[in-house]
């Protein structure tokens, strides 16, 4: 016969201390997918150094021909990435001539901002 790793519990009068904290709601699973997204599309650190480089740029748009040298990535590396973040809606592509330019979509980043919350203490990771 096996033996069983499970510690039996002896009852006692004692009373029993809940574990409810409180009534909460879980997230819409559409929310959640949408969130999971645009951090999936994050988990890159060469797509998060190129969307603070879009945003970062005038008017939020930045051409993709100095792209490849700024960030030191092959030009089908760096469409990958842009690809990634234009599918999770963090950028939009516009052609112009012969060089596409992105633009950093605010709503979008507004979306993650407001789910992550504003830092208070100042803290940064780096």
């Amino acid at each position: 016969m096996a033996r069983s790793n499970l510690t039996l519990i002896e009852a006692t009068d004692a009373p029993v201390e809940s574990c409810a904290t409180g009534a909460t709601e879980v997230m819409a699973a559409d929310r959640a997918a949408c969130l999971a997204d645009i951090f999936k599309a994050l988990a890159d650190p060469t797509r998060v150094r190129l969307l603070d480089h879009i945003a970062a740029s005038p008017d939020g748009t930045a051409c993709a021909c100095h792209l490849p040298d700024m960030l030191g990535v092959s030009q089908p590396t760096l469409s990958h990435h842009l690809k990634k973040l234009t599918e999770a809606g963090l950028v939009t592509r516009e052609q112009r001539g012969r060089w596409a330019h992105y633009t950093a979509v605010a709503a979008t980043l507004d979306l993650a901002r407001d789910y992550l919350g504003e830092a208070t203490s100042g803290v940064r990771c780096c």
